[in-house]
């Protein structure tokens, strides 16, 4: 084989592939390798803490149905309340384990990410799935919440918190890099206005609490 062929062969061999299209626009900062994995990081330890409390508490309920969970505050704010609900349960077993699942599956790609891993395509959109399905999941359960079990779970909205920047910035990043096919111009908008919607977001999951329990606010709920 003449030696320009076998050099091309191994620079092919060797070079990495690439685990999506050429970016849409220049990447917003969060979205970029190591601060897009701190992120993954930070929200997917807390959303695997605030479910692992759960857990626990789980367990205590089942050997003793008379445990006062940590965050039974009064009749509104109370975990133990929520686990007695077949919310709690939608596929037959404790919600708070397909957290303990879910969130370490982000730990893990952020680690990955921070150790200089490449991922593909697929795994971009399974993960951009998974988000989806779990924010979904989060709204439906928040829903719930407020306007049928009227009782607030601590823990449950820490994890809600945390399902916010995460479905905003996987979206946001899977566009921007061409994972999710989009106009460049809205990839841009999207990366520009990244933080302004997680926090219309904030706001807006802030006021429904608010109006749905204004009653215990405003100190006309007889408790």
């Amino acid at each position: 084989m003449p030696s320009t062929a076998r050099g091309n062969l191994a620079k092919n061999a060797s070079t990495p592939v690439e685990e999506t299209s050429t970016p849409l626009v220049a990447l917003p900062k969060t979205v970029r390798d190591k601060p897009f994995a701190w992120l993954l990081l930070i929200t997917g330890v807390i959303g695997w803490l605030a479910s692992g409390a759960l857990v626990l508490e789980k367990l205590e309920v089942l050997k003793d149905p008379n445990h006062v969970t940590v965050c039974d505050v009064n009749p509104w704010i109370s975990c133990g309340k929520v686990m007695e609900t077949p919310q709690s349960s939608v596929f037959g077993f404790p919600n708070m384990f397909i957290g303990i699942v879910a969130f370490a599956i982000i730990i893990t790609t952020a680690m990955g990410l921070l150790a200089g891993a490449k991922f593909s395509r697929w795994y971009w959109l399974g993960l951009q799935t998974g988000v989806t399905l779990g924010f979904a999941f989060v709204v439906w359960l928040w829903s719930q919440a407020l306007y049928v079990i009227n009782v607030l779970c601590p823990f449950c909205m820490v994890v809600w918190a945390v399902m916010i920047p995460l479905f905003v910035w996987v979206t946001i990043r899977n566009i921007s890099t061409g994972v999710i096919k989009a106009p460049p111009a809205l990839a841009k908008l999207l990366g520009d206005s990244g933080w302004i919607i997680v926090a219309l977001l904030y706001v807006a999951v802030a006021a429904t609490i608010f109006f749905a329990f204004l009653h215990v606010f405003a100190g006309t709920s007889g408790y």
